[in-house]
């Protein structure tokens, strides 16, 4: 069984969770606290020299850290990654931005707002920035989604999953994502896929 280094309430964890239970993938969790330093200890930088959640560790003591990479090695040759070539790269292009122009300022406004410890008094100064470039963000999604089911194909695929995960906890971050009505349609259509589950889920 694989073992997941991970945070429960971390979306790049929570990532990889959906897509494993997705592809029916078990998993065996091991929590780590970023909160307490527990990434930086020299146990879990032997692991991943990033220093970061979610770490992924195979049997034969091989790890592979970034919660897109992994999901991309889980879906490798299922329906969660487009067969076809240029659909293919379209997941890889919304997975890009998810990580380029999306988490860093609504997973980090989450982060700051409504996990870290009187982050939300420590950084009052950087939620006017977190706040416009995450809605530029969701505004990018919402005009794809206008025209589109999924972000890739025609199938909930893992670019999908890359961006349901921060964004329907967007709200904790101090995003009001109710008037994105295309945005709100497609994470219905995520929850009803056989396999969801919630973040709080564990195996």
């Amino acid at each position: 069984m694989m073992r997941l280094y991970q945070m429960q309430d971390s979306g790049n964890c929570y990532k990889v969770r959906l897509a494993a239970h997705r592809l029916g993938l078990p998993l065996e969790l091991v929590d780590i606290d970023i909160l307490k330093g527990e990434s930086r200890t020299g146990d879990f930088l032997a692991r991943n020299p990033n220093g970061r959640v979610p770490t992924l560790e195979f049997n034969d003591g091989r790890t592979l850290a970034e919660s897109n990479a992994i999901m991309f090695y889980l879906a490798e040759g299922t329906a969660l990654l487009p067969a076809d070539r240029f659909a293919r790269a379209q997941a890889l292009q919304w997975m890009f931005f998810e990580q380029y122009s999306h988490e860093p300022y609504i997973a980090v406004a989450r982060f700051w707002h409504s996990i870290k410890p009187g982050g939300r008094e420590e950084k009052k100064d950087r939620f006017p920035e977190w706040h416009e470039r995450g809605y530029q963000a969701l505004a990018v999604m919402e005009r794809h989604l206008s025209t589109h089911d999924w972000f890739a194909g025609n199938a909930c695929s893992i670019a999908d999953i890359a961006l349901y995960a921060y964004t329907h906890v967007a709200h904790e971050g101090d995003f009001d994502i109710a008037p994105y009505k295309a945005i709100g349609a497609w994470m219905e259509r995520i929850r009803a896929e056989p396999g969801h589950v919630p973040m709080d889920w564990r195996p």
